[in-house]
Order: C-alpha cells, then sequence, then structure tokens
C-alpha cells in the first residue's frame, strides 16, 4: 500500500482497513478542518513536508498524539501529520477563493486590520454580505474573490497561470509557495476535477495517454520522472520549477533539451484531459 494515501502509522488505522493493516486499534477518525492559512502536511512529527493543506480543507483526524494529529484530507485522500493548532472543528464552507490569494479583514475596509492571508482555493463559509466585502467565519473578504464552490473555472490553464511568479517550494500548495504537482492540482480542483497530490500519481490517474508525436495543445500535461508542466500552447510549458525557482513559463523545445540535458530524461508520458 502507499503511505501517502493509506492512513495506518502502526499505532491507529482506519476502521476500513482492519485486516489489511496491523494496528493497535481502528477507527472511524473524527472530521475536522484547517483553520490556519496554510498547514504543512508532514511524513512524520517534525518530518519532512509532504504537501500542504490550505484554510478550509476537511480532514478526517484519526489519532491526536503530542501535539500532533495523524489526518488525512478529504480532497485527495493523501496522508500525514499537522500541528493540532492548525486544525479546527469541520467546517461548511460554501465559497473558495479564486484569485492567487486575498486577505480576511477585521471589518468591510481595505484599511482594517488583516485576519487572515487566503490562497487560491481556500474554503470559507460566507454568512453576509457588506458593500463590496464577503463576511466570513474569519473576517470581511473581497467579494470578487470569492466564488461560490458549485460555480468551477473552465480551463485550469489559467488558473495555475494566476500563480505565475510564486516561489518554487517542495511538497507546496498555496501562494505562498508551490511545486509542479501542486501547480496542476490547484489547476484542476478549481475546475471541479479531482486530482492526486503528487506528480508520480497524477501520471498514474489523469487524461489520456497520447502517443509519442503527438502535438501538443493548451492543457495537455507532460510527464518526466518527478515532474510535470502545462503545455500553455503548442511552444510553451507552465510549471512551478527548481531552475526557475517559481511558477514560469518556458519554451517547450529548450524545457525538453534542458530537462534531458540535466539528466532527469525524457517525457515519460503525455496527457489529455477529457471535458475540460
Amino acid at each position: 500500500m502507499d503511505r501517502r494515501l493509506t492512513p495506518a502509522n502502526g499505532r491507529v488505522a482506519a476502521a476500513q482497513l482492519q485486516g489489511q493493516v496491523e494496528a493497535q486499534y481502528f477507527t472511524e477518525g473524527e472530521p475536522a478542518s484547517v483553520s490556519a492559512d496554510v498547514a504543512d502536511l508532514l511524513k512524520s512529527p517534525d518530518g519532512a513536508r509532504d504537501r500542504q493543506l490550505t484554510y478550509g480543507a476537511a480532514v478526517t483526524v484519526y489519532e491526536r498524539h503530542e501535539g500532533w494529529a495523524f489526518v488525512q484530507a478529504q480532497a485527495d485522500g493523501f496522508v500525514g501529520y499537522v500541528s493540532e493548532e492548525a486544525l479546527g472543528p469541520r467546517t461548511a464552507p460554501t465559497h473558495r477563493v479564486a484569485t492567487r490569494a486575498t486577505h480576511a479583514y477585521a471589518e468591510a475596509n481595505l484599511k482594517t486590520p488583516d485576519r487572515a492571508f487566503l490562497t487560491l482555493g481556500a474554503r470559507l463559509c460566507v454568512t453576509g454580505q457588506s458593500g463590496s466585502f464577503l463576511e466570513t467565519e474569519t473576517g470581511f473578504v473581497p467579494a470578487g474573490h470569492l466564488f461560490p464552490l458549485g460555480r468551477p473555472d473552465p480551463d485550469p490553464v489559467a488558473v495555475s497561470e494566476r500563480l505565475l511568479g510564486t516561489p518554487y517550494l517542495w511538497g507546496g500548495n498555496s501562494a505562498m509557495g508551490i511545486d509542479c504537482s501542486g501547480l496542476v492540482q490547484a489547476g484542476l480542483m478549481s475546475c471541479g476535477i479531482d486530482c492526486p497530490g503528487d506528480s508520480d500519481l497524477q501520471e498514474q490517474a489523469l487524461g489520456e495517454t497520447l502517443a509519442p508525436g503527438t502535438a501538443p495543445k493548451r492543457g495537455d500535461l507532460l510527464f518526466w520522472k518527478g515532474h510535470v508542466a502545462w503545455v500553455a500552447d503548442p511552444q510553451t510549458i507552465l510549471h512551478a520549477n527548481a531552475y526557475h525557482m517559481a511558477v514560469a513559463f518556458e519554451p517547450l523545445a529548450e524545457a525538453l533539451t534542458r530537462i534531458e540535458t540535466q539528466g532527469d530524461g525524457p517525457v515519460t508520458r503525455h496527457a489529455r484531459l477529457t471535458g475540460v
């Protein structure tokens, strides 16, 4: 079993895994939501970051131990540890942040103190409106920065383009820092399309495989070992990458040569999404 997607850590495991894994006890877990602006999802307590969870993300908590919560994210099934301080009660979000990022203010006035930094994809409960601001549980957010959850974006590449210039961050999933698979996931989830968290899982799950030599078009995905990029147009890719240390456009021909020359090999899969 893939430990990234298997809610079991030896001490505790999800009830549905009984008979499949060994654990001291099995549990249905408890619902919770991320209450921090951004929370690192770690491989182990105080360990390396695997991914990140943004404000309002729904999780199932299987264990609380020494200040850490062992959780599984509802959106993509990713498993790991987050600080207990980053979690709050399960919420029922109505809207999502549709811009690169925004702030929640103390009042419906941009000159009042900001209470939270909310990245693309963060989820909030809107309870009212005051002028050009929507009232949420964490403060007042500019109305133009939030879309109802039932209003998906039409173009995942356009969503990802909102993050141009965002610093590269291994395991990152926010406007403060993002990696290649985080960029793809942000684009697809804003369009209401399920997407795994890591590039190898995305390569296995997303789209239809195209034959070598097929002309790329906008919205295609190109995979390398450990990397993924959007095709922005037939001559250009968009990706979060360590070469630029940012989300950047790059000429496709140059990227193909550069990536293979640096030892990461050729494209391993060219995929085309359907229904996008």
